[in-house]
């Protein structure tokens, strides 16, 4: 009799959880620029309105990413000050942990505004870690050997090359990312382990675990390292290859909704929409289509839709909702969760959507 109550109370959860989700259904795919602008606006006042966690904490350094794209993306000088004043406050540095990829995910932040302002404050603390850390190497999968580490450390090592015109940063960070690949990655499911607990790990339908949001930034993180990488370095083209073989599985995992669950693998144990995963998702794609390395034709269905259900994620308030709490497998959530790499995660999908739409409706001052 308990185990049948237990059956019960599991049914009516996943079926309320469901119905929650599905109430605020996706809206049409299309969306104008003035429309997009305005979403990702009013999604970063609300974060910045609602502060959360350290500065030089990964969560935050994800939300910075995402608004140093929307100011690069609309030039409103209003996010710029927030950057410089965040950037000041904190006196350039990175976190406190030398070796924590975590802790160099502020640094991308940090060089981007370099690359605006060439001051070299802003960026010496960062390379004086990355420096630091050179000096006694250890293998990628010793140093980063979770797979959210491949969206921290390495677009900052990609960016600080750039940055100071000194590859052997890109190589550095070419070198730890593969040995991270090579202890990961699955080549056969063609998705990352979040880490060395999941190898022989199974969901209850038998399938691999493969997180959503893990995945998410791994995939990102390939983005935001082709971004700074010159397209004549030796070692480009198996990140293009490597980015096109997850681009496609995860396409095939996006849910008829328009979201991406929790557990790729298995998405029937999670059965809401999960804003996180979707926003790596929605941007890494929509990133691939604007820079020819993906097919329009193949891909833009799963990003108009990966955008809409982003939006439907929005509250009246500016909140982004449905954001899988910290962790590091995948979980249940609820419709009031969020956070603020979530809300990174959305900002980067919006801007390479404002991209993508520029593309396809220039106006004079875009051409």
């Amino acid at each position: 009799m308990q185990e049948l109550k237990i059956l019960i109370l599991s049914v009516l959860f996943i079926t309320f959880a469901t119905t929650a989700f599905t109430a605020d259904k996706t809206p049409p795919a299309s969306s104008s620029l003035t429309e997009v602008v305005a979403i990702m606006k009013k999604v970063a006042d609300w974060q910045l309105a609602h502060p959360r966690h350290e500065d030089t904490e990964w969560h935050n350094g994800a939300m910075y990413a995402g608004i140093m794209e929307l100011y690069k993306s609309t030039k409103d000088s209003k996010y710029l000050d927030v950057l410089l004043e965040m950037g000041e406050r904190n006196e350039w540095r990175p976190g406190k942990r030398l070796r924590h990829a975590d802790d160099h995910c502020i640094g991308q932040t940090y060089i981007e505004l370099y690359l605006i302002e060439k001051d070299s404050r802003k960026i010496i603390a960062i390379q004086n870690t990355f420096d630091e850390i050179m000096d006694a190497p250890k293998d990628g999968r010793k140093d980063w050997w979770w797979c959210d580490a491949l969206f921290m450390a390495p677009p900052a090592l990609a960016r600080l090359a750039t940055a100071t015109g000194e590859q052997k940063y890109l190589d550095f960070m070419n070198t730890m990312w593969w040995d991270t690949t090579d202890y990961l990655y699955d080549s056969k499911e063609h998705l990352y382990f979040r880490d060395e607990r999941f190898f022989s790990m199974l969901e209850k339908n038998g399938r691999k675990v493969f997180w959503s949001r893990g995945n998410g930034w791994v995939l990102a993180g390939l983005c935001r390292v082709l971004q700074y990488m010159p397209d004549d370095y030796t070692h480009r083209e198996r990140y293009v290859s490597l980015f096109k073989q997850m681009s496609a599985k995860v396409a095939s995992l996006q849910q008829d909704d328009g979201f991406w669950r929790a557990s790729l693998l298995n998405p029937d144990l999670y059965p809401a929409g999960e804003s996180s995963g979707t926003g790596f998702f929605t941007y890494a794609l929509t990133w691939g289509i604007n820079q020819d390395l993906l097919s329009k034709k193949k891909y833009l269905p799963v990003v108009q839709n990966g955008w809409s259900a982003l939006v439907s994620a929005v509250d009246n308030s500016g909140k982004l909702c449905w954001v899988q709490q910290v962790g590091d497998q995948p979980t249940q959530l609820r419709r009031e969760d969020t956070e603020t790499y979530g809300t990174g995660a959305f900002l980067l999908a919006g801007c390479e959507m404002i991209r993508f739409l520029k593309i396809e409706q220039p106006t004079e001052s875009d051409k």
